[in-house]
């Protein structure tokens, strides 16, 4: 009896243990699953967790990253004018126009960058690629400058009797290789480190939006930490040693930022591909215009009344419950209502099928091309600093005591104040603000942008004011046809590039938050490239612009406005003022959509 009862007891002991164990088990894994980041993955392909991947030290390793990357791009960008016409023979108006395709081309690249990392590749892959071709590409450019037989022949510029012999095809063509190699590279960086930094933080708590505000602000302080090396001791380096160093460093800088890189691997937390958003919004369009044609009202009714209550994502299960719990329930709204027949009850063609978390994804897309657009115009601003204020400074006493700055080098000034109010924005304006609206955001990503462009206009003013100045100055000392410089200080150059560079602190952060958490997830990468997109549109509209002037000017005048090897015959004062009216009334277009323009993430934060 006794020995039955011991073994009845150890038995159902057994079991109680077993039972124990398996709900110890069960608990361990739906801890587990709750821990999932949901739609990442870790870099070996292991889902993400809380607490382990993501978070500010894995963006730290990014911003880090960025730091060396922009070096490694502004370290020529910024001085690439001076090179093209001192040592490649090109005219003044000539340079400034490679220039600024060269720049715009690299940003309007980040498009293409965007479009990958959310349709094919990761953000973590498509870095490491695109910094291996702008490596490739800086390595020609390095060479070529290297070389003498890879340039053309140096000569006097002053000289009017013996021309300077043109840079011939071949030799161009090795120029413009490794520009163009630089400039696919950095698209494909752009347009993948900062989605890849924002998408470290858990957008899902007040915490993580937060930090994910501040990784932007901190974003541009590194870009103006890369850019105050590139400009002083790259450009002193350019100077006085020789384009090879130059090219050289920047070669060294970016292949250094790969292991750097990949230093941040085991935390950082990977946004899974959801497939092309491009695809997804030619649907949309499609299936809203051929039911439009088809002009049968049931397919929009039985869409209204099937229509699911809240989005839905096919890719995984995994993310239609994570997508559930983040997204408020969702009907198809009222605005762009030409989109709603896109929802069909029984399309036609199973390719045209369209859900409401598609429709009002487009919508979303199609909200913030306005403010996008917006924007172009402040970038066709920026655009004057890396070519005609350059030159502006070289024709000027850039002397400061016994110290001789480079005109490269001006944008110094803008750089080191951007550094200073990136700080205080992140870490005074923004908790003031906080605590003054009672908001989260406390100053939104419109405001910011708004500021910007008010900001664009006062330095368009006075550059146009700092350029008659510095003419009124040539005319008085009969100095208009003399190649040596004028005794006037570059430091009135710096007052354009500190309003300018004070305007891209405020629109480049605010436009890239914006477009990030604004866009539906599986778009982020490719709505983040629109601050770079909104970029190269505007040194592409920069260059437009300088020929349609000189068209237009030409049939008035001998001469256009902006035409010739020596700066002090241009008009370039004229031009400015151009650009401020230009401004001006972009300005008073962004205000309509700006006032029009509702947030798509004011209801998910509450």
């Amino acid at each position: 009896m006794t020995h039955n009862s011991t073994t009845f007891y150890s038995r159902n002991s057994l079991s109680s243990f077993k039972i124990f164990c398996i709900i110890i088990k069960v608990a361990m894994e739906e801890r587990q699953q709750l821990n999932k980041c949901e739609g990442y993955l870790d870099w070996r392909n292991r889902p993400a967790m809380r607490g382990d991947h993501g978070g500010m030290l894995a963006a730290s390793f990014v911003l880090v990253v960025e730091i060396l990357e922009n070096l490694a791009f502004l370290a020529n960008a910024s001085n690439l004018v001076l090179y093209l016409s001192k040592f490649m023979h090109y005219s003044p108006s000539s340079s400034a126009k490679i220039v600024t395709n060269f720049m715009g081309t690299a940003f309007l690249l980040a498009l293409l960058g965007g479009f990958l990392a959310n349709a094919f590749f990761t953000t973590y892959r498509l870095y490491l690629t695109s910094a291996a071709i702008e490596f490739v590409g800086l390595l020609i450019l390095t060479v070529q400058a290297h070389i003498p037989s890879f340039k053309p022949p140096t000569c006097a510029l002053a000289s009017t009797e013996i021309p300077c012999q043109k840079v011939n095809a071949h030799k161009a063509a090795m120029l413009f290789t490794g520009l163009y190699l630089v400039a696919l590279g950095v698209g494909g960086i752009k347009g993948s480190l900062p989605p890849h930094g924002a998408e470290q933080f858990d957008e899902t708590t007040p915490q993580g939006r937060k930090q994910r505000t501040s990784f932007f602000n901190y974003y541009v302080f590194c870009l103006s930490c890369g850019a105050l090396v590139a400009v002083t001791f790259v450009v002193w380096i350019e100077d006085n040693k020789g384009w090879q160093w130059g090219f050289g460093i920047a070669t060294a800088t970016i292949l250094t930022s790969i292991p750097v890189f990949l230093l941040g691997s085991p935390i950082y937390r990977i946004k899974i591909p959801a497939g092309s958003p491009i695809t997804t919004m030619f649907k949309v369009l499609a299936a809203a215009i051929y039911n439009c044609k088809s002009k049968n009202p049931s397919n929009a009714v039985m869409g209204m009344e099937t229509c699911p209550s809240s989005y839905s994502v096919e890719s995984s299960e995994g993310e239609e419950r994570n997508t559930k719990v983040k997204v408020p329930i969702q009907t198809l709204t009222e605005d762009l209502k030409f989109l709603n027949k896109a929802i069909a009850g029984k399309p036609v063609n199973q390719m045209l099928q369209c859900t409401v978390k598609q429709v009002e994804e487009v919508k979303v897309v199609l909200r913030i091309i306005p403010i996008f657009m917006c924007t172009i115009m402040l970038n066709c601003c920026l655009a004057q600093l890396s070519s005609f204020s350059v030159q502006q400074a070289a024709t000027m006493n850039s002397k400061i005591g016994s110290l001789k700055v480079p005109p490269a080098s001006l944008p110094v000034f803008p750089v080191i104040f951007m550094m200073i109010l990136a700080s205080t924005y992140n870490h005074v304006i923004i908790p003031f603000f906080r605590k003054v609206t009672k908001t989260e955001m406390g100053i939104t990503h419109l405001q910011r942008i708004g500021a910007g462009l008010v900001l664009s206009i006062i330095a368009m003013a006075v550059a146009a004011l700092v350029e008659i100045k510095r003419k009124k100055v040539a005319v008085e000392l009969g100095l208009l046809n003399s190649a040596d410089s004028l005794p006037i200080t570059f430091l009135w150059i710096a007052l354009q590039y500190l309003f300018l560079g004070s305007a891209d602190l405020f629109t480049l952060a605010g436009m890239m938050e914006f477009f990030f958490t604004e866009a539906p997830t599986s778009m982020r990468s490719l709505a983040t490239s629109l601050s770079w997109a909104s970029l190269a549109m505007g040194y592409y509209f920069s260059s437009v612009l300088i020929s349609i002037v000189n068209n237009i000017t030409s049939t008035f005048r001998h001469t256009p406005w902006l035409s010739g090897s020596n700066l002090n015959h241009y008009h370039l004062e004229s031009f400015c003022w151009l650009m401020c009216i230009l401004s001006s009334l972009n300005f008073f277009h962004y205000l309509f959509w700006a006032n029009r323009y509702k947030y798509r993430t004011t209801s998910l934060a509450d």
